[in-house]
């Protein structure tokens, strides 16, 4: 006996509520085999997230209400009210109302029912903090994440509390999880545009305490143009970014908690990150501490209402913290669910976010470099390198362009920059080519004119490569340039629409 869901839920686009319809389809083993962009909307999951799972998994108990599986067995419709759990583990109470439809013979084919979701005490806080936060994580080489996101209860209103997963240049992922001081729409709103403003500086490279630094110069300004009737922006943030050729995470906080590293042999320690004052104070510089990250351990970032609560102090909410981490468990969401209920019972007193992510190492069947002498004849031979590594990856597609960016970026790099210059290739489900030297100058592409016999090198790269810039070293720069998957043609990302 199959059941046909449809959901009527309110969601925010800026502050508007708008309407959506969320539709799911469920075959008569329980298993989800339809899932609308409604759905999606509501849940948080994609439908190749949840299309073959159980149903089950989106109830927050587990199972439907006795009442409401006795009126399935029986054929009956049913009403009545379910918690839905979203795909980042916060909570949902729907009213349900259930109809059997009939197939041409009059058996039951569908189950028809449509939700409304009662209105929450602090609504449009809350729905907009959730439309904020990342909704699908990436899927990437470096790490596999899961996150968590809890509401405060009810009466505390909702607080500021996101994380990120950001993908880098070099294979590279930023970890991101912070803060926004207060509770409402406002701190709702604060945590969207900080959010907004990690990701365009992480987007330039920045180092992480160079971030944090930008970060708190935008905080400052922006208090200084804001009416003091709206009151001051405060806020904490942790700035993480995991390695996978180097297998080292490079850590700076603003006035966070540090986080926690489980290593492959059970062993949990916080790592030792002296924190800088909270965003928005200035004055006062950001340091970043570096540490060596073992491949399979997990690093955990979390906000402050995981670990402190009332009747409990910061401490002793981390030594629980560190006791929960030392339980194994099959799955990094159950982990986290291993978490959150150990350390929160019942519902929390401030907004709890949690981010999870496992560490992978690109060892040497992922990662080729090579040294470039200073002379410009060397460049055939690099050529040659790098085209003899893709035929060894079985990427001999790729060759033509590959050869084309190669020999453009160690060229303007023997031309404008100094030794020592190095080539490094990383395969990591796209390509990437990256060439390092000394000189802290950035190319600029730049339109050549008609007669010019140079100036479109950079200009080809960019049209030729996904993404491609420039990353600043203590030791000089890295310009790199990513090459889409060449070997499979786009998977389009289309969700399937039921009809109620």
């Amino acid at each position: 006996m199959s059941r046909f869901r449809t959901l009527s839920l309110a969601a925010t686009e800026g502050f508007l509520p708008v309407t959506e319809t969320a539709v799911a389809a469920v075959d008569s083993r329980g298993a989800v085999i339809a899932w609308s962009p409604g759905a999606r909307m509501l849940l948080g999951y994609a439908p190749e997230d949840i299309v073959g799972r159980a149903a089950s998994e989106l109830l927050a108990d587990g199972r439907l209400p006795d009442p409401a599986r006795r009126h399935l067995v029986e054929r009956k419709a049913w009403i009545g009210r379910v918690v839905l759990r979203h795909r980042t583990g916060y909570q949902i109470e729907a009213d349900l109302q259930a109809c059997p439809l009939l197939d041409a013979r009059g058996g039951i084919q569908w189950w028809s029912v449509q939700a409304a979701i009662p209105d929450e005490s602090d609504g449009a806080a809350l729905a907009l903090q959730r439309s904020l936060l990342q909704q699908r994580l990436p899927t990437l080489q470096a790490v596999d994440t899961a996150t968590r996101y809890l509401p405060a209860e009810p009466h505390a209103g909702v607080g500021g509390d996101w994380f990120d997963v950001i993908p880098l240049s070099g294979a590279r992922v930023a970890l991101v999880v912070g803060d926004v001081v207060g509770h409402g729409i406002q701190a709702s709103a604060a945590m969207g545009r900080l959010r907004t403003a990690v990701r365009t500086l992480a987007d330039v490279d920045l180092p992480a305490d160079e971030l944090l630094t930008d970060l708190d110069d935008l905080i400052i300004e922006e208090a200084r143009e804001r009416s003091s009737s709206d009151g001051e922006i405060g806020a904490t943030c942790l700035y993480l970014v995991y390695d996978p050729v180097s297998c080292r995470c490079t850590v700076a906080s603003a006035g966070h908690l540090a986080p926690a590293l489980v290593t492959p042999d059970g062993t949990v320690d916080l790592l030792d990150l002296e924190p800088g004052p909270p965003l928005g104070v200035g004055g006062v510089p950001f340091e970043a501490a570096d540490f060596a990250v073992p491949p399979g351990s997990l690093l955990v970032l979390y906000t402050d209402g995981l670990v402190e609560a009332r009747g409990r102090d910061v401490e002793t909410g981390l030594n629980a913290l560190r006791h929960a981490l030392s339980r194994p468990a099959p799955s990094l969401h159950d982990l986290c669910d291993t978490v959150i209920g150990s350390l929160l019972p019942g519902a929390p007193n401030d907004d709890v976010a949690l981010l999870v992510a496992r560490t992978h190492a690109l060892d040497a069947a992922h990662v080729a470099a090579w040294g470039v002498p200073a002379d410009p004849a060397a460049v055939p031979d690099v050529r040659r390198r790098a085209v003899a590594q893709l035929k060894q990856w079985g990427l001999a597609e790729a060759v033509p362009t590959t050869e084309l960016i190669v020999s453009e970026l160690v060229t303007n790099a023997l031309r404008h920059a100094s030794a020592p210059i190095e080539l490094r290739l990383i395969h990591n489900g796209m390509l990437i080519c990256e060439v390092s030297d000394t000189s802290s100058t950035s190319p600029h592409p730049r339109r050549a004119r008609a007669l010019d016999e140079g100036g479109r090198g950079l200009l080809l790269v960019a049209q030729l490569c996904e993404r491609w810039g420039t990353r600043h070293t203590g030791k000089g720069k890295t310009i790199w340039a990513e090459q889409p998957r060449p070997l499979h043609a786009p998977i389009p990302d289309t969700d399937p629409i039921l009809a109620a």
